[in-house]
């Protein structure tokens, strides 16, 4: 049997540390500080869960052709990792924008608003 696996992708201080939870639930979790760190990962081996935080793209280097942080990471798991269910972490304040990621192929499995709890996560995890 394989080992459950989980990419905590933690850019802000807001990310909530849930690594005894993950491992209650026989996840291992690797933190990674970059999206780009969460996408090399999945090319090796696809994971069972991310959790990201959410940043609306307000203004963009690209042109307005992302929305979020989480764009190249959710069309990157179309093709490495199809199966990795997302679990979003969002400010209040930017809850009305996480719906530009429906314009994505890749459904998300939940969001959550900051701040959250172990009992909202576990739930998730159980799903």
């Amino acid at each position: 049997m394989t080992q459950s696996t989980l990419i905590s992708i933690v850019e802000s201080s807001l990310h909530p540390n849930y690594n005894d939870l993950y491992q209650k639930n026989g996840l291992t979790e690797t933190k990674v500080n970059s999206i780009r760190k969460a996408i090399s990962l999945i090319k090796k081996q696809p994971v069972n869960y991310i959790v990201a935080e959410f940043f609306y793209a307000f203004s963009s280097n690209y042109s307005g052709v992302s929305k979020s942080n989480l764009d190249v990471l959710l069309v990157s798991l179309l093709k490495y990792s199809p199966n990795t269910r997302v679990i979003v972490l969002a400010e209040k304040a930017e809850f009305k924008y996480v719906d530009v990621l429906n314009e994505l192929d890749f459904p998300v499995h939940a969001v959550l608003v900051h701040p959250t709890n172990a009992g909202q996560m576990e739930e998730l995890l159980k799903l």
